[in-house]
C-alpha cells in the first residue's frame, strides 16, 4: 500500500510539474497564421515573416509562395514585414472545385489583407500575378495598398487582341491550354529554361527548383487560371490606377515580351520601368542583388 501511495505522490507531482511548465513557457511564435480562411472550407497559405511596413507578393503562373524565397529574408533584414500569399489552387493553399479567375483571387486577397489587418501596403505581382494584382488594385479602388510593383508582366493583355498586337496568338493560347491537360510535366520541364534571359543565366539547379514548385500546383487549377488569363484583358481599367506603380522587366523576357512592360507604362499615368538588362522572365533569381536593392527602394521611398 505504501508502495502504492507513493507511486500516486510521484504521478501526481510529476503532472502538476509539466502543467506548471506548459503555464509558464513563453510561446515562440507570434501567434500569426499560416493558413487563412477566406470563405467556407477554404484556406489559403500565407508566408508572413518580419515588422515594420508591409509588402505584399502574389506569384506566377503556376508558381506559388515558394518562390520569393530569395526576398523574404532580405526585405526582414531591412525592416519590412513581407507576406507571400499562395493563390487557391498553388502550393499549399486548398484547392477546391470552382471558379479560378481573377475575381476570386482579389476577393481572396482582399479577405486575407482584412483579416491581417494590413495597411499601405506595397503589392507586388509576377507574371499572372501581375495581372492578379492590377485587378485588384482596380477592382478594390486601391484598398490597403499604397504602392503597386509588376515583376515580369504579362501586360494589359496576356494575348493578342485587336489593337494590341502583342503577346501570345490565340492558336498559341490554346496550344499552351490544351497542353496542361494532357502533358503538364512536359510543359512545366521548358518552361524553366524558358525563364532564362540568356544561356547561362540559370544554373541547373534553380531550374530543377522553379519546375518542384511548378509540378505542385492543382492541374485543374493550373488549367483553369492560365484560361482565365486568356480572357482578361485590362486595358480599360488602367487609367484607374493612380497609386505609384513600378514596373520590372527582363530586357531578354521570352515569355512575357518587354513590349509589355512598355504598353503597361503608357498605360498607367505615372509609372515608371525598372530595366533588367541580363534577365529574362527570371529576373528575381537573375539578378537577384538588383531586384531585391530596387524592391526594397520602391517600398521604402
Amino acid at each position: 500500500m505504501k508502495t502504492i501511495a507513493l507511486t500516486i505522490a510521484f504521478l501526481f507531482t510529476f503532472i502538476q510539474s509539466q502543467f506548471l511548465f506548459a503555464q509558464t513557457r513563453k510561446p515562440a511564435s507570434l501567434g500569426r497564421e499560416e493558413y487563412i480562411e477566406v470563405e467556407k472550407n477554404v484556406k489559403l497559405h500565407v508566408i508572413d515573416l518580419g515588422e515594420g511596413q508591409p509588402v505584399v507578393l502574389i506569384h506566377g503562373w503556376p508558381l506559388n509562395n515558394e518562390m520569393y524565397e530569395y526576398q523574404y529574408q532580405y526585405l526582414v533584414e531591412k525592416g519590412f514585414r513581407v507576406i507571400g500569399i499562395s493563390l487557391r489552387g498553388f502550393g499549399k493553399s486548398d484547392r477546391p472545385y470552382g471558379k479560378y479567375d481573377f475575381d476570386t483571387f482579389s476577393d481572396d486577397i482582399k479577405v486575407v489583407l482584412e483579416k491581417l489587418k494590413i495597411e499601405n501596403a506595397t503589392l507586388g505581382g509576377f507574371s499572372m500575378g501581375s495581372a492578379v494584382t492590377l485587378h485588384f488594385v482596380t477592382k478594390y479602388n486601391g484598398a490597403h495598398i499604397k504602392k503597386l510593383v509588376v515583376f515580369g508582366a504579362t501586360g494589359p493583355s496576356w494575348k493578342q487582341r485587336e489593337g494590341h498586337p502583342y503577346g501570345i496568338t490565340d492558336q498559341g493560347a490554346a496550344d499552351l491550354i490544351k497542353q496542361t491537360k494532357t502533358n503538364r510535366e512536359q510543359l512545366i520541364a521548358g518552361f524553366g529554361k524558358a525563364f532564362e534571359g540568356q544561356e547561362g543565366g540559370l544554373s541547373p539547379e534553380s531550374i530543377k527548383w522553379l519546375e518542384s514548385i511548378n509540378l505542385n500546383a492543382s492541374p485543374y487549377a493550373t488549367t483553369q487560371a492560365i484560361t482565365a488569363l486568356g480572357n482578361l484583358d485590362l486595358r480599360p481599367v488602367l487609367g484607374k490606377i493612380k497609386m505609384p506603380v513600378a514596373i520590372f522587366h527582363g530586357v531578354n523576357d521570352k515569355l512575357c515580351d518587354f513590349a509589355q512592360a512598355e504598353q503597361l507604362n503608357k498605360a498607367i499615368k505615372g509609372s515608371y520601368i525598372v530595366k533588367f538588362e541580363k534577365a529574362g522572365h527570371g529576373l528575381f533569381l537573375e539578378e537577384m542583388d538588383k531586384f531585391n536593392s530596387e524592391l526594397e527602394k520602391f517600398a521604402r521611398n
